[in-house]
């Protein structure tokens, strides 16, 4: 599918509940900064009404670049039925849970079969995200906990702090790198209906900072 000229845009989406950080951590790789993200109380006490959306441009390690359309789900129930209408046109989702609030990660299995009952077992990747990390004095979901529920639901787990930038970019870039993985096993088809992934012209696009991370447990 990888042809001259052309590049690919997957749609990714950010889901889980209310407050867990979603729109810091989203914010943080779009921004692509290194170093120590200042607390923002103003952007966390505000919640994401609705859906919002950014991108970023990515060159794959073993492919294209790709344009990552990435959204910003509210996780207020009040909003599902508006959200829920955007799930169907994702390939890759961040499940996001707050390792210091334990109702979060136990909502993380009814995020996941939202997802599921509308997009199938075969169109979307998934990655479970332990966010706020650097909070390691109020944590009360364990890493080993969040790694069972993972393989239990057929995903990777991995932990982050935006506050701290620790493996912000690696948790999205693992995402991405399992949908190139899956397009190129032909186990995610590209459909013209669909707006998951969709082939798109190469158009002159700066690359983004990039800053080197790497996976393991943060030591923020």
């Amino acid at each position: 599918m990888e042809a001259g000229g052309c590049r690919y845009q997957f749609r990714i989406a950010l889901l889980g509940d209310a407050a867990v950080g979603k729109t810091s951590l989203l914010r943080r790789y779009v921004a692509g900064a290194p170093g120590i993200l200042e607390p923002e109380p103003e952007l966390e006490s505000v919640p994401t009404v609705g859906v919002e959306f950014y991108s970023r441009t990515l060159q794959l390690r073993a492919g294209p670049r790709v344009k990552l359309q990435l959204w910003d789900t509210a996780g207020q129930e009040r909003f599902r039925c508006i959200t829920r209408s955007f799930y169907r046109n994702v390939v890759g989702v961040l499940l996001v849970f707050d390792v210091t609030n334990r109702k979060s990660f136990e909502h993380i299995q009814d995020w996941h079969q939202e997802v599921m009952a509308t997009q199938g077992p075969d169109k979307v990747i998934f990655l479970l995200v332990g966010h706020k990390s650097d909070l390691q004095s109020t944590r009360c979901v364990s890493a080993q906990e969040a790694e069972e529920l993972a393989a239990s639901l057929g995903m990777a787990f991995m932990e982050t702090s935006a506050k701290n930038n620790c493996n912000v970019d690696l948790a999205f870039n693992t995402l991405t790198d399992a949908i190139q993985q899956a397009l190129q096993q032909g186990d995610i088809k590209l459909e013209e209906d669909w707006g998951g992934v969709r082939l798109t012209q190469n158009t002159q696009i700066p690359r983004p900072p990039s800053s080197t991370q790497h996976p393991g447990p943060c030591k923020c």
